[in-house]
């Protein structure tokens, strides 16, 4: 790993050394740079915009930077119209907000090559691009259907070597917890729901006597009436991230460099002990080093090497953070005391896993991730045969590697009976092991061939053909292995008109050898229209840039599993035929094979008009799409059971996805003021246009025409008041109701709750998201703050981290349980009687655990100084600014939640609040 880290960081650090002394200054740095003309890997967005009519859209490094955190992923949020994001767990190293553009899962590229990469230094990179139509991705082909998002990192430039240094350390806060209930009002629900029941208290061990509850309520014995709050007892409240970035970048007409290293320690919230000689906190360090180089070779003949590697440690309890994270929402607070009086970890027969031995006293696990990305390429003009033509070859290399590291120990628990202990387990055995967790490579090929001519006219001609093939193996799988051609042309007239067109030829090879599966063809055309170039704008003076533009394509998605096309036959278990006869093993045929297996398709329609007004002070974007997915891999939902087997996916379904986004800015200097305002918002719907289901009697049941992935379940009218009302209702299949049961409406009328009473439940309007920042400077001062928020969005809560007494009623009770149906509370109740353990009516799914899941969160803010030029300048210095910046500071959400987390409620590990400090200096 030394040898690698070597060679990635000498390349550079030796141009930046010999450089120095030969940098150029700014009007000496018109130099041909052929890696930022019209590339392979950046021809989907990073052309002219009279010679494209791709819809993207960007957000570049000054925007990254804000957000103090260890994936690009979350600083995205609110910054990109059709983006959106979630972030549902706040664990160090596995915090990434998942990404969802246009309702699809999109792909990731960094520098034009496939690898999905995330976590990595933010100041590396330029711009992130999210690629939305048929046109943008058109020659992703096979994988284009999900839109894509392009990483482009930070190139050297023809300038002065600059050097720049980042010192960080942020205070992380987790935003919310379930709120569990104390000892007492633990106990009296939980004989409340024992009494609900109908569990006799006269035989049964169950109930908690009143002395129980006095000592509970009065905390007079903690040992045998324990009152424990477990995550204050093995949490903290803070924890902290720390950051270092060094880069350095420069270069002349002949070489130019980017190199950075970057190291991040982020610790978890776990409380440690001194007594271990091992941490068993969740940490996670990164190492991460870039190195960029553009060599001019000969005047027409342009290389670079693009070199990322990348180290990730993290740690946790040999327990493991999400088994210790489930106790918490599975044990009740009179559970146990932590510790005895004899200093032993607290315990019951019940009750065997102590959360703070599983914390400080399991041992712990270590996983090592090590990363290399390589990226050379060769471009030359061929201008001796034709001007304007030009040929790219490009090679790029990508291995993972990720190794576990497992220490775990063993821990006894005793429980207290005067004084005498019982055990539980066995204390201080360790178990040791160490494996591969994880191992891929990646190796990509691209040949490609491009011509752009600018006519005499004021026409305009791009060109590119491209073939490429990208290659990898995951752990022991076979290759998988995409291949083929694609091109573009553009044709613009006068910058008035433009033509484009786009195609893809390509397929994988996880598709049968025979037939017409093995390739597929996708094209593209767009056409655009700059009206502001008409004569008949020229009197609208207010306008200053005015076009309308549209593409329509077919581009596809490659689904198809592990060679699905094969039958497959296992061992199976072993049968015995006769009296003392010997095992004989079976076979058992796996799921049937799909012989007709194909990608899956999108028909993208996109429409658009962008512009800028008012001396370029204002700029505007909107945008409408209407894509149609289909040969979507579902299976039958008539399939018979008869052949006792499973059925394969098969290319059958069809959704709609239809929506429309909007950007707005504004952005003005006046004297030494200088401020912006940017607004987007994205509406997203979709349709089931086919599913394959089961034959079903009444069309509220149906799928087919809900939007895609609708929730399905009872509607909830509200809980019942007295047994009247129960006489008179319709009756529950398998259920007896009570008084404080959820009633539930009986939609076909035929007296009988069952399923013929199931219906889309949630809203089934379009999900709108939105984000709006604003930054002012003046006189070294600047402040920047983004605001980002979700619409017409439902959550579904229920389970151990919101319902009283799961797990056969060992679990816990919350907050909101104390609002139970009684016969006191009936006209205010919102949550249903009280049950012990799992109640088959209440705890069915229904409209009355979807709550309102809209938010509105103050992201990210961030004020600086930079102070005068002419002061630090004596010290030779380029750039001294101090900063500080937040990240989740505010979120408003529905009182509905209980004051939940809006995106992680579920009681997983929570998203952190972050205060971050910092300083930056360039010199």
């Amino acid at each position: 790993m030394k040898l690698i880290a070597t060679l990635l960081f000498f390349p550079g650090l030796f141009l930046a050394i010999g450089q120095g002394a030969k940098a150029q200054t700014a009007k000496d740095t018109a130099v041909i740079d052929l890696t930022r003309s019209k590339t392979a890997e950046l021809i989907y967005t990073s052309v002219p915009a009279n010679l494209t009519t791709a819809s993207h859209d960007e957000v570049y490094n000054a925007d990254l930077i804000k957000s103090p955190v260890t994936t690009f992923r979350n600083a995205l949020s609110g910054r990109l119209a059709g983006l959106y994001t979630l972030q549902s767990s706040g664990l160090p190293g596995s915090d990434g907000a998942s990404l969802t553009l246009r309702g699809q899962s999109p792909l990731i590229l960094i520098d034009g090559v496939v690898a999905n990469l995330t976590a990595f230094d933010l100041e590396e990179i330029e711009s992130v691009t999210v690629l939305k139509d048929a046109m943008a991705t058109a020659m992703l082909g096979v994988r284009g259907a999900h839109g894509a998002i392009l990483i482009t990192t930070r190139k050297g430039k023809a300038a002065k070597q600059q050097i720049s240094f980042t010192v960080q350390t942020a205070v992380q806060k987790p935003l919310a917890f379930p709120k569990t209930l104390g000892a007492y009002d633990y106990a009296r629900l939980h004989n409340e729901a024992l009494r609900n029941d109908g569990i006799d208290s006269l035989n049964s061990g169950l109930y908690y006597s009143s002395t129980a509850l006095d000592a509970y309520r009065n905390g007079t014995d903690p040992y045998n009436y324990p009152d424990v709050n477990f995550r204050d007892a093995i949490t903290n409240n803070t924890s902290l991230l720390s950051r270092y970035t060094l880069s350095a970048s420069g270069g002349n007409q002949t070489a130019r460099y980017f190199v950075s290293l970057e190291h991040v320690n982020q610790t978890g919230f776990f409380k440690t002990v001194d007594s271990n000689s091992y941490n068993t906190n969740n940490t996670y360090k990164s190492y991460v080093i870039r190195s960029n180089i553009d060599v001019n070779i000969t005047p027409k003949l342009t290389g670079g090497i693009y070199l990322l590697g990348r180290i990730l440690n993290s740690n946790e309890p040999g327990a493991t953070t999400n088994t210790i994270l489930s106790n918490l929402l599975n044990t009740p607070a009179n559970a146990y005391p932590l510790l005895n009086p004899n200093g032993s970890f607290g315990g019951t027969q019940l009750y065997q896993n102590n959360i703070l031995a599983q914390t400080i006293g399991s041992g712990y696990r270590q996983r090592y991730f090590r990363d290399v990305l390589v990226n050379v390429y060769l471009q030359r003009k061929l201008d001796d045969l034709l001007p304007g033509l030009w040929m790219k070859t490009k090679v790029a290399f990508y291995s993972t590697l990720a190794e576990d590291v497992v220490r775990n120990k063993s821990f006894a628990v005793f429980q207290q009976a005067g004084t005498a202990y019982t055990q539980f387990g066995t204390n201080g055995t360790q178990a040791n092991s160490s494996g591969i967790a994880y191992q891929g490579r990646n190796d990509y090929e691209e040949f490609s061939l491009g011509y752009d001519k600018d006519f005499k006219n004021g026409d305009a001609l791009n060109v590119l053909l491209l073939a490429n093939r990208d290659n990898s193996t995951n752990g022991s799988d076979l290759p998988y292995t995409v291949s083929g051609g694609s091109g573009r042309a553009a044709y613009s007239i006068k910058g008035k008109y433009l033509i484009e067109g786009a195609f893809d030829f390509n397929g994988s090879n996880r598709y049968p050898p025979d037939g017409n599966t093995k390739r597929g063809f996708f094209p593209s055309v767009g056409l655009g229209w700059n009206l502001s170039q008409e004569n008949f704008m020229k009197t609208v003076s207010f306008v200053s840039n005015l076009r309308l533009y549209g593409s329509y394509g077919k581009v596809g998605w490659d689904n198809a599993g592990y060679f699905v096309y094969y039958p497959r036959f296992y061992d199976g278990p072993s049968a015995i035929f006769g009296t003392g006869a010997g095992g004989v093993t079976t076979i058992t045929e796996g799921t049937l094979p799909n012989t007709n297996i194909t990608w899956e398709k999108a028909a993208k329609l996109n429409l658009g008009l962008n512009g800028s007004a008012i001396n370029n002070h204002l700029s505007f974007t909107v945008e409408y799409f209407r894509n149609k997915y289909y040969d979507l891999l579902q299976q039958r939902g008539r399939n018979s059971t008869l052949i006792g087997n499973d059925y394969p996916d098969e290319n059958i379904g069809q959704n709609r996805y239809t929506g429309y986004e909007v950007k707005l800015g504004w952005q003005q200097t006046v004297k030494e003021l200088q401020y912006f305002v940017a607004l987007n918002g994205s509406s997203v719907g979709s349709k089931v246009l086919f599913a394959d289901e089961v034959a079903k009697p009444y069309d509220w049941m149906k799928q087919t025409g809900q939007p895609v992935g609708q929730a399905f379940g009872y509607v909830a009218n509200g809980l019942f008041q007295s047994q009247a009302e129960i006489s008179s209702s319709a009756t529950t299949v398998g259920y007896k109701p009570q008084p404080g049961d959820i009633k539930y409406k009986d939609l076909n009328g035929d007296g009988v709750i069952n399923q013929y009473d199931v219906i889309a439940i949630g809203t089934t309007k379009p999900l709108f998201f939105y984000g709006a920042s604003f930054g002012i400077s003046f006189k070294g001062f600047d402040l920047s703050a983004l605001v980002q928020g979700v619409q017409n969005r439902n959550v579904y809560l229920s389970g151990s981290s919101y319902w009283a007494f799961q797990n056969s009623g060992t679990g816990q009770a919350y907050s909101n349980n104390l609002n139970r149906w009684t016969p006191a509370t009936a006209t205010t109740a919102s949550y249903p009687r009280l049950s012990y353990g799992a109640n088959s009516n209440n705890d069915a799914v229904s409209s009355f655990w979807m709550k309102n899941g809209n938010y509105l969160r103050l992201k990210n803010t961030e004020i600086g100084y930079s102070f005068p030029a002419a002061v630090i300048g004596k010290i030779r210095l380029q750039t001294v600014r101090i900063f500080a910046n937040g990240y989740n500071l505010f979120t408003h959400a529905s009182s509905e939640l209980d004051g939940r987390d809006p995106e992680a409620y579920s009681g997983g590990y929570p998203v952190q609040k972050l205060f971050n400090f910092g300083i930056n200096i360039k010199f």
